[in-house]
């Protein structure tokens, strides 16, 4: 990864590339899936690109032959929207992956090859700052940041997207010509509009995002240390697990109350809880526990406290022993060290738990995922359809879960129109997700996914339709399924799950900047009618 603090151009010899990978070539099989196996690809060639005008020329060169054409930056897409047998180009943005301060936009420009643990360093080495975004080390930052983003310390600094200065995106207009467009968050800005679509609206839809500017809306003056938020000079991280033979039904049903519970009660921006986010890793009982864990800001005057009176509730009524976390906690592995809570150096924290998701990082999985935003804690009946299909039978893989992942705080306190990213009423994130090795074990794991997540939101048609409890899904966990009325039997489409009111300002911006639709793949943004 390439960082720097000039705006100067490179040379042309400094650029990477361009370089066309095509099936006979021996890197062929290695770009032909991204991390989940499931979608293999077998385009006519790859674009290896280092440059915005590689970038034109490659896009260009693709619409000038009618070939259909897709973007990787870090390959976590959870469909086959790039790995499609459509697809005749994808353009590999991973090369490009730079990072600087561009004193000219008064902001960090950061390229969609950056990978978010690069992406942590280079900020917080160099200046100190951080953006809110996930854990996972590999994720591209192409595509993590423009559908929303979230992770740790986002319920104290928002969504990515709330960060988002300004984008550059390779557009091709009605007459078929590729060209490169800047749009910022001044309202002012004649293409102000490209800019929001980038703040939630998701990858692939418009363009070739090819850099992002990151400024925090409150930041003045020319300092970079100001221009983004500072994180915490420690954590403190605490991870514990509850062994399945210790979980009666009621056991497990008033862990799982009290833990959605208390993310309810503190989903409030500016609430005392902000300073924690915490995740409950419900594994299938086969995994043999279910695992929790949290992270206070160290520096919130009252971090020892937060967290004892987190784990206080959280235990309420459950007579389980908590043990180590000594075997795999959702898509973290082992973690024991930390059952007695320990006070971490920032990046120290952001490294062991970018580097500790086995799950995520292993390039050998087939998965399937679904995702939910949830505004109350599950009740009773929730609970038990969730232990009915923890425990089923009818599957015995230790990597099948319900996660639930942290939300609300100050991402809240953001209106659900300022942004593409609309969710932004919501107390946690529910994944339903499994991993699994050969394509043999696909019918038993889709199927268990599938049931699981039709019969948690039965009442709402299969799917987390926004009301008072649910509100819709994320879409950077994109599932096709959302498309399908056989799982999808509500009166909300899919495009009203993801962007709810906010999709038909998307559409056009789609129409005006994205006229051919050459920029689309299966749950896109579709032109207006």
């Amino acid at each position: 990864m390439k960082a720097t603090t000039s705006t100067a151009p490179l040379t042309a010899a400094e650029v990477f590339g361009p370089f066309t990978v095509e099936p006979d070539d021996p890197r062929y099989g290695e770009l032909i899936t991204g991390n989940n196996q499931r979608w293999v690809g077998s385009p006519d060639c790859f674009q290896m690109v280092g440059s915005t005008q590689q970038v034109v020329d490659a896009v260009q060169a693709a619409v000038k032959t009618g070939k259909r054409v897709a973007v990787r930056s870090g390959g976590h897409c959870y469909e086959d929207f790039v790995s499609n047998a459509d697809v005749r180009v994808v353009i590999d943005m991973s090369e490009m992956d730079s990072v600087w301060y561009d004193p000219n936009m008064k902001a960090f420009a950061v390229e969609p090859g950056a990978r978010l643990l690069n992406l942590y360093a280079t900020l917080y080495k160099g200046w100190g700052v951080t953006l809110p975004g996930g854990r996972c080390y590999s994720v591209g930052a192409g595509g993590h940041i423009c559908g929303g983003g979230d992770g740790p310390l986002s319920r104290r600094h928002g969504l990515t997207v709330d960060h988002l200065h300004a984008v550059e995106v390779v557009v091709v207009d009605q007459a078929g010509r590729a060209r490169a467009v800047v749009a910022t968050r001044d309202p002012n800005d004649p293409n102000h509009d490209l800019w929001w679509a980038h703040t939630g609206g998701g990858g692939g839809n418009f363009g070739v995002i090819t850099r992002y500017w990151l400024r925090s809306p409150n930041a003045t003056g020319t300092d970079p240390t100001t221009a983004l938020p500072k994180p915490p000079s420690t954590v403190l991280l605490n991870g514990v697990s509850f062994a399945w033979a210790d979980l009666t039904q009621a056991r497990f049903a008033r862990l799982v109350k009290n833990f959605t519970g208390w993310q309810e009660r503190n989903s409030a921006p500016g609430s005392p809880g902000v300073a924690l986010s915490a995740s409950l890793a419900l594994n299938h009982r086969s995994n043999g526990s279910v695992g929790m864990f949290a992270q206070v800001d160290g520096d919130v005057a009252n971090a020892e406290r937060l967290l004892a009176t987190f784990v206080t509730e959280l235990r309420d009524g459950v007579s389980a022993q908590v043990q180590p976390m000594s075997g795999s906690a959702g898509e973290y592995g082992p973690m024991p060290q930390l059952v007695t809570a320990q006070r971490l150096p920032w990046f120290h924290s952001v490294r062991l738990l970018a580097t500790n998701s086995p799950m995520l990082t292993n390039p050998t999985l087939r998965a399937d995922h679904k995702s939910a935003y949830h505004r109350k804690a599950f009740n009773d009946a929730d609970l038990a359809v969730i232990y009915k299909h923890l425990t089923s039978t009818t599957i015995d893989n230790p990597n099948a879960m319900l996660l639930l992942l942290p939300y609300g705080g100050n991402i809240n306190a953001v209106d659900p129109t300022a942004t593409a990213a609309p969710h932004r009423n919501s107390a946690y994130q529910a994944l339903c997700q499994s991993f699994w090795s050969t394509p043999g074990e696909d019918a038993e794991n889709l199927a268990w996914v599938r049931a699981f997540y039709a019969e948690l939101y039965a009442s709402t048609g299969g799917v987390p339709v926004p009301n008072d409890r649910t509100d819709g899904c994320y879409v950077n966990y994109p599932d096709t399924d959302l498309s399908n009325p056989a799982y999808n039997s509500s009166q909300v489409p899919w495009h009203g799950l993801y962007y709810k009111g906010n999709y038909a300002r998307l559409q056009q911006v789609k129409a005006r900047w994205d006229p051919k639709n050459i920029f689309r793949h299966a749950q896109s943004v579709t032109l207006p009618s």
